[in-house]
């Protein structure tokens, strides 16, 4: 075994490295250099108008599904958000009702967008996508808010439970709007003046009150990062907002003041990225964080004619990373808010013109399995524009995965991330066949954070078994202070240890220390866990995590050595007992001999395949069974109809002192 060392709970100092777009852009990215650089900016832009020839190869591409849907709900009443859905966030924490009318109305307008755009032979045609055009975008501007309910301050500061349109809220909402109708102004223009004049005119109204102001304005924005927490807000509002500011700001000097400002947040953003590129949101919170960024630089880069250079150290990383987290099949690791399953959608295409461009044959060719033949108005208005007229480089590689999830598209043994504390070991390099063992260490304070220090994911065949739940429809629960009720998110719902019974702390101090990091020859996790309990000592838990390919077993090896009492004592809601739990998916049964399997059975998308075998020692632990039956629709559609937590009590004798270990090996025993 490999010399222990022993490192503290990593996290990246925002502040404390280089700017990267600061310092590789210097005074080209504020001031005249970038006024002058923006001029005819339009021209530049890979998205093109209407009336470009680049609509003609686009009308080839696969939009069977979007032109059925758009046939379909055309001439239809529109989805209508009403102030009752509005409302509802605020009395009983249901935002879906709101949102998801927001996102259909948001989503009909972008498929007539693109149906307005493509060449038609009858005039008569081509008027009425149009009027489908106008009449969405009008209803966007009439809109009382651009805001979700989830996010405004409206109730917080006034205890009204209705938009105030003299103070719009600046969020994820209002940035997907503007940079919607900013695209569609592009696209669109001409059309537009001809069709509906005056319609333009609004547009640009609402987006210098409800958008540019704003921005401008305050600076009390949290997603600005001001003050060193930055999150996936900060690029995916910043990115929007350049769109807005290029296509629907027509003052040079006000355009570029914004885009300036634009430039500063992404560089927040980037400056707080680690050099291993780790997003500590997960694989799910990419697309909509660092995958914003790498749009919204790709936009500046051809608004400026490539005076604004994106191709820089500090993006080699980020590329890298969905990759890096993948189990098999659509099946990604899924630590924090996110799902086990990548959502359909994800702009594939787009992280595979950053690979090629970045050399990453890995990730290129990651990217390229995954990239869907079919464009999907679920993605937004921006990226549906960019998938149809961007150049294609993925070639017969598209769409492969599914059918070939074998090929040779993985990091070779794996992966480890040391700013999070992530290992990802495969037993056969750079397949999916075989066992993939994750293992998390981190800090409980991480954005969208469960309470998952020390958590483990075992995969047979890129498919799942020991899991983490991930995450459930959003509630204003969710990013409250009851946060922690929510079961998905609780560490007694995850697969780690119950010292004295005990929940895992809140907070940055609640973490683990690296004992032991892997290598390539000798992929083993060991960390201290005592600290994300409140124990005296990290070294009071290990936890060991290893992969062992000989022998084709996945061991989870835990020994502590605790003191006689909980901290604070029983009073403060611990119990005698040492539990370790681990969260399984599929179908469990237990044997009389120690041993227990686990089948893929129940689990949606999962036809047959291997499950896995559980051996563990002391074989006097107590085994408690608890079953989880779904009724949330989004851990449903991942997981089935339920999930399984199962717990090993410690015998009596080994409460204060002791070891329990189990082995996971794969088997076609039913």
């Amino acid at each position: 075994m490999a010399k222990p060392t022993v490192t503290a709970a990593v996290e990246a100092p925002p502040q404390s490295r280089a700017h990267p777009l600061r310092a590789g852009w210097g005074s080209n990215a504020s001031g005249p250099a970038l006024t002058s650089a923006l001029q005819g900016s339009r021209d530049r832009l890979t998205v093109r108008p209407a009336s470009d020839g680049a609509w003609q190869r686009a009308a080839a591409s696969p939009l069977g599904q979007l032109i059925a849907q758009a046939a379909e709900e055309k001439g239809s009443p529109w989805p209508q958000p009403l102030v009752s859905h509005y409302a509802r966030y605020f009395r009983d924490g249901n935002r879906t009702a709101y949102e998801g009318l927001v996102a259909a109305r948001q989503q009909r307008l972008t498929r007539a967008v693109v149906m307005a755009a493509l060449p038609h032979g009858a005039d008569g045609e081509a008027d009425a996508w149009l009027d489908e055009v106008i009449d969405g975008a009008y209803l966007l501007c009439e809109q009382s808010s651009w805001s979700w309910a989830a996010h405004d301050d409206v109730f917080t500061r006034a205890g009204d439970v209705v938009p105030d349109r003299t103070r719009p809220y600046l969020d994820l909402g209002a940035g997907e709007v503007v940079a919607q109708l900013a695209w569609l102004d592009l696209v669109l223009g001409e059309q537009l003046d001809e069709r509906a004049p005056g319609l333009r005119r609004r547009l640009r109204d609402e987006t210098q009150h409800r958008v540019i102001r704003p921005f401008l304005d305050r600076l009390d924005w949290h997603w600005l990062g001001l003050d060193g927490d930055v999150h996936n807000w900060n690029p995916w509002i910043h990115s929007n907002i350049i769109a807005a500011a290029l296509l629907l700001v027509d003052d040079p000097g006000l355009q570029a003041r914004t885009i300036a400002r634009c430039i500063e947040g992404l560089d927040r953003f980037l400056a707080s990225i680690p050099a291993d590129g780790a997003i500590d949101e997960g694989f799910a919170y990419w697309w909509n964080g660092a995958g914003r960024a790498l749009e919204g630089l790709a936009v500046l880069e051809q608004a400026t004619g490539g005076m604004l250079d994106a191709d820089l150290p500090a993006i080699r990383a980020l590329v890298a990373f969905p990759h890096r987290m993948h189990l098999g099949h659509r099946w990604f690791l899924n630590v924090a808010d996110g799902p086990a399953r990548a959502a359909e959608g994800l702009p594939w295409d787009m992280l595979h013109r950053w690979a090629v461009r970045l050399g990453d044959a890995e990730a290129a060719r990651h990217a390229a399995a995954f990239a869907s033949a079919e464009t999907d108005s679920t993605a937004g208005l921006g990226r549906v524009l960019h998938s149809l007229l961007s150049p294609s480089q993925l070639g017969s590689n598209s769409g492969r995965f599914e059918g070939s999830e074998r090929q040779q598209l993985l990091p070779s043994w794996g992966t480890y991330l040391p700013s999070v504390q992530i290992m990802v070991a495969r037993q056969t390099p750079g397949t999916t066949e075989g066992l993939t063992l994750a293992a998390k260490g981190g800090h409980n304070g991480e954005h969208h954070n469960h309470r998952d220090v020390g958590s483990v994911v075992v995969a047979v065949d890129g498919v799942p078994l020991l899991v983490d739940a991930g995450q459930p429809t959003y509630t204003a629960k969710t990013f409250g202070p009851d946060r922690y009720d929510i079961r998905a998110m609780q560490s007694a719902w995850h697969s780690v240890p119950a010292p004295f019974g005990l929940e895992q702390g809140t907070g940055k101090g609640f973490a683990a220390t690296v004992i032991q990091e892997p290598t390539p020859e000798e992929p083993t996790l060991a960390l201290g866990l005592g600290g994300a309990y409140g124990l005296g000592h990290a070294e009071q838990w290990i936890r060991t995590a290893l992969l062992n390919r000989e022998l084709g077993t996945v061991v989870i090896d835990d020994r502590w050595n605790l003191p006689s009492s909980p901290p604070g004592g029983i009073a403060s809601g611990g119990t005698d007992d040492v539990d370790i739990t681990f969260l399984v998916a599929g179908t469990l049964s237990i044997g009389n001999d120690a041993t227990a399997t686990v089948m893929p059975d129940g689990i949606p998308t999962v036809d047959g395949g291997k499950g896995v075998r559980l051996r563990w020692k002391p074989a006097t632990a107590v085994v408690l069974v608890d079953e989880w039956h779904l009724d949330d629709p989004l851990l449903r559609d991942v997981w089935g109809q339920k999930l399984t937590r199962l717990r090993f009590r410690m015998p009596a004798e080994t409460r204060a002192s002791g070891a329990f270990t189990l082995t996971v090996e794969a088997t076609n025993e039913f």
